[in-house]
């Protein structure tokens, strides 16, 4: 094993209502929906029709602008709806399960097949999209042979899953999931672990492995790529969580699409914050309670006197969500915490000693140091509006990567290509910049900024 990388920069933002470790089951949803919402810049183009009767790893839709790239049915069953929104857009596809599920079989011998036969398995299962192409963090092309492919075995990530708990029972499907990935690259597999940490992947085989050491972003897989790999101008990495990596191994050890994933479920605002095995499809009211039965206390919610923010994913880079969203293919975690939309008089004189802050200003900071293990009920209040953007340095000592954030930021603003080129737009996507998000002073939406700059890329690059 490789020596430590210690990454000093960075900040774990302790939250409380961490996950307990214990898995608690959940009544099996009658119907399952997929959203071509999850997967970005994609336009879908559908395969099947309302009352249409499909097996899990069927197709249900592709990319018009990649049409090998199939999207399938976790499950098997009858098409129930198609949810469209504004000019037909395509929402989500809903389908109402089997009591007995009948899986699509796929042709897995592993040693006889090709570069190309894995590669086809894997679009035509529809697992293909778990692979992430950076820069761009986009869907990688399947005609691509990527430099290396990259895992992150840990998540660093506010209330973020304890990937040893997660993963006790699939660590032959990993090591089945690596050995796909190996021979869809000429370079090598790369492995992040957390240092300090006594894990279940320290024994997978044919992985180059690397040990992090420092606060959150250490667990994004692209802090681990700049620092053991960078990309350069022309060339192209593959992504993949190890979650997914799970899910590819499954298929090559099944012959069929299984998309079970165990996920957290975490934050203040939840009753018993535990962990949930769920199929992906599962809508958030399977596993957070319908309002009714938050209503009567039977939920998971506990609404209490301020209203709940429900996050698909964490609190920094995660995504809005309500009870009828749904567990996605990215999903690793679901947040719940307080609205914060109480107005607080005085509270730019008050002395905050039980709000979490890096800044001076707020007298928690005393408490940070003296209480480094204290955990806060952090909500969604910004403590402010936007306003113009400073020049503090603040960026540079929380994000652990080589380059200059707020140049970047401001190269993205301007839309200079070459300048954004320069000051690595291919090694960041917006999770890498959420952090400088969190402590920005002025409230900008760094994130989207970021996403705007990767997306004119695209179109003027692509």
């Amino acid at each position: 094993m490789s020596n430590v990388i210690k990454l000093k920069k960075g900040l774990d933002i302790r939250i409380a209502g961490e996950a307990e470790k214990r898995v608690v089951s959940i009544e099996k949803p009658t119907t399952y929906s997929i959203s071509p919402l999850e997967f970005g810049n994609l336009v879908p183009k559908l395969l099947v029709k309302v009352d249409d009767v499909v097996e899990a790893g069927s197709p249900l839709f592709f990319d018009k602008y990649a049409p090998e790239v199939m999207f399938t049915s976790p499950v098997s069953g009858r098409v129930s709806a198609i949810n469209r929104g504004e000019k037909r857009k395509i929402l989500s596809i809903e389908v109402e399960a089997d009591q007995t599920q009948v899986y699509k079989e796929f042709s897995v011998d592993l040693t006889a097949m090709s570069r190309q036969e894995i590669v086809n398995t894997l679009l035509n299962s529809g697992l293909w999209p778990s692979i992430i192409q950076r820069p761009y963090g986009i869907i990688a092309k399947s005609t691509d042979t990527p430099k290396s492919i990259f895992i992150s075995g840990f998540d660093s990530a506010p209330l973020a899953a304890n990937m040893n708990f997660v993963l006790k029972d699939e660590v032959a499907n990993i090591q089945k999931g690596i050995e796909v990935l190996g021979k869809l690259t000429d370079g090598k597999v790369h492995l992040g672990l957390k240092a300090g940490e006594e894990t279940l992947l320290s024994g997978i085989s044919g992985v180059e492995k690397h040990v992090f050491n420092g606060p959150h972003p250490a667990g994004n897989v692209g802090i681990q790529i700049h620092h053991i790999d960078p990309i350069n101008k022309g060339e192209v990495v593959w992504t993949a969580d190890i979650q997914n990596v799970a899910i590819i191994g499954r298929l090559f050890n099944s012959g069929h699409v299984d998309m079970h994933k165990t996920i957290a479920v975490a934050g203040t605002k939840v009753n018993a914050p535990c962990y949930v095995n769920v199929l992906v499809g599962s809508k958030f009211s399977a596993i957070l309670g319908t309002e009714e039965q938050n209503a009567q206390g039977l939920g998971k919610l506990n609404k209490g006197e301020e209203a709940s923010r429900i996050i698909n994913g964490n609190v920094l880079t995660g995504t809005i969500a309500n009870l009828e969203s749904s567990v996605g293919l990215y999903t690793k975690q679901i947040s719940v915490i307080p609205e914060g939309d109480k107005y607080e008089m005085f509270g730019w004189i008050m002395p905050r000693f039980n709000k979490f802050s890096v800044s001076h200003s707020y007298f928690s900071w005393i408490l940070n140091k003296l209480c480094p293990k204290k955990r806060y009920d952090i909500d969604t209040n910004l403590n402010g509006g936007k306003r113009a953007m400073i020049v503090t340095g603040l960026y540079e000592d929380y994000l652990p990567m080589d380059i200059y954030p707020m140049y970047l930021i401001k190269a993205a603003l301007a839309e200079d290509i070459e300048k954004m080129e320069n000051l690595g737009i291919y090694e960041v996507l917006p999770e890498d910049m959420a952090l400088c998000e969190f402590v920005d002073p002025s409230k900008t939406d760094i994130q989207a900024i970021i996403q705007n700059g990767i997306n004119l890329m695209i179109k003027e690059l692509n």
